[in-house]
């Protein structure tokens, strides 16, 4: 079981994981569409950060996932950072950390929930979970056009 909390991002290994999850855009997306958010975009009043925890001995825990919802007005708000550390994938830390954003959004009003992602294998195992949570496919939103890279989906609630 997962320990989930709200993460003002000052912890070493939140910054690592979010790191890496950077590194990973990087490599698996092309110049141009990658969108993720870096420190200081998570860091913005409109974006809540939200990572699991694991204990791992007697009071220590370890970083297993991490999400984030940004607030976009008008009753929509966007999924994103999601990222698990290869320690934990597929064991339910990410799905955590959704299931937690999706309830936030709830809690918060919002209306229709939206995410931008890529093509490839990089990008199927989250897929596969957004499509699980009851996400389709649909158009691009927010400030996002369209492109041959990105994907859209969106959960209305």
């Amino acid at each position: 079981m997962f320990v989930i909390r709200e993460d003002d991002l000052s912890n070493r290994q939140t910054r690592d994981l979010l790191a890496l999850h950077l590194s990973g855009m990087h490599k698996n997306s092309p110049p141009d569409a990658v969108f993720a958010l870096d420190l200081g975009g998570l860091q913005a009043p409109d974006v809540t950060v939200w990572s699991a925890w694991q204990t791992v001995g007697y009071g220590q825990l370890e970083i297993a996932s991490i999400g984030a919802l940004k607030m976009l007005g008008d009753g929509m708000a966007e999924v994103k950072s999601m990222r698990t550390y290869p320690d934990y994938l597929r064991q339910g830390a990410a799905a955590a950390i959704l299931d937690t954003i999706i309830a936030a959004a709830r809690e918060r009003g919002v209306r229709r929930l939206s995410l931008e992602t890529g093509r490839g294998e990089a990008f199927e195992p989250a897929l596969a979970m957004y499509r699980k949570r009851g996400f389709v496919d649909g158009d691009a939103f927010a400030d996002y056009r369209p492109n041959a890279f990105s994907q859209f989906l969106h959960l209305d609630l």
